[in-house]
């Protein structure tokens, strides 16, 4: 499957993403199944601080 997401400047390189990725809690099992990677997340906030949306 292609993405046709856009990349901004603030998303995480993946040099760092390797070092944030340990720290980020795994989904709970028996939930429902996670629609956002959790990479998609983390780099929502750098952009939302930046653009102060």
């Amino acid at each position: 499957m292609a993405s046709t997401r856009r990349f901004y400047p603030s998303d995480l390189s993946d040099a760092e993403w390797v070092l944030l990725e340990p720290l980020i809690p795994a989904p709970k099992p028996g939930g429902r199944p996670a629609k956002v990677p959790r990479r998609e997340i983390v780099n929502a906030i750098p952009y939302v601080l930046k653009n102060g949306i």
